[in-house]
């Protein structure tokens, strides 16, 4: 949960936050329409989140959802994508943040889902998109709506303005840089805990996120979860950038009174 009881530090806007998501890849599921008669969460065997906001998913040729999806009127089920932000840190609850990308799942023929495959490769390649046609079928869902909900609240995202949006500049890297600061720099971890409100300071603090706006922490209490954003001082966009800021944020008496940029 978050404090609404403080005005908010300034953060990436939805549409970049989504777009965020979805280059991560974490883990998707499938949920069709109930009205289609086909109501059960569905696991891909793969999936892609593309710059559009189209999803790519590989499934077991031989699943009842892609018979379904070729017997539907023009070949498409109304489907929602559910894309899970998930910590690289083990958190009591782990997951961030959230994406549903609600539209139409289609079934490609043979080329087209050869092509699709190709340009899912160029972007992520995957020794499971060589199943392609060997026992997994390719199916693409078209996006008409995205919602977004996260630690900074529940958003409507526009199609448009997924597409035109970037992926935080940060995000390949932070699962990496997140876990060698659990793991290896637990005093940098305790020195930060003097920017969290008094009553939350004896918690159990993890890093939980990183982005172009500042530093996010999770507060394990007794009582519940309290995720806490450590605004930068201005947004960054490299990584000295970003270091000068995590040291003033750290407090580096050297960097502290000194002018970058």
């Amino acid at each position: 949960m978050t404090r609404s009881d403080a005005p908010r530090p300034p953060a990436p806007h939805p549409a970049e936050r989504a777009r965020s998501i979805a280059a991560l890849g974490g883990r998707a599921t499938l949920v069709p329409a109930a009205d289609q008669g086909q109501g059960d969460r569905v696991v891909p065997l793969l999936h892609h989140a593309h710059a559009d906001g189209s999803v790519s998913v590989l499934l077991p040729d031989d699943h009842e959802l892609v018979a379904t999806a070729w017997q539907a009127p023009r070949g498409e089920l109304a489907t929602m994508v559910e894309l899970a932000d998930t910590a690289p840190v083990p958190l009591r609850e782990p997951v961030r943040g959230l994406l549903w990308i609600t539209g139409w799942l289609r079934a490609l023929g043979d080329d087209e889902a050869r092509a699709q495959a190709v340009l899912v490769a160029e972007e992520r390649p995957d020794p499971r998109l060589l199943d392609l046609g060997h026992g997994a079928a390719l199916l693409r869902l078209v996006p008409a709506s995205l919602v977004l909900a996260d630690a900074e609240g529940t958003h409507s995202v526009g199609v448009p303005a997924f597409t035109q949006a970037e992926p935080d500049p940060f995000v390949t890297f932070e699962a990496g840089w997140l876990r060698h600061l659990e793991l290896s720099h637990t005093d940098v971890v305790g020195s930060l805990v003097r920017h969290l409100p008094e009553d939350l300071r004896g918690g159990h603090v993890r890093p939980l996120g990183l982005d172009r706006f500042g530093l996010r922490l999770r507060v394990e209490a007794i009582d519940a979860d309290h995720d806490v954003r450590l605004a930068f001082s201005r947004p960054v966009s490299d990584p000295s950038e970003l270091s000068a800021e995590l040291r003033r944020l750290v407090g580096c008496p050297f960097l502290a009174g000194r002018h970058t940029g």
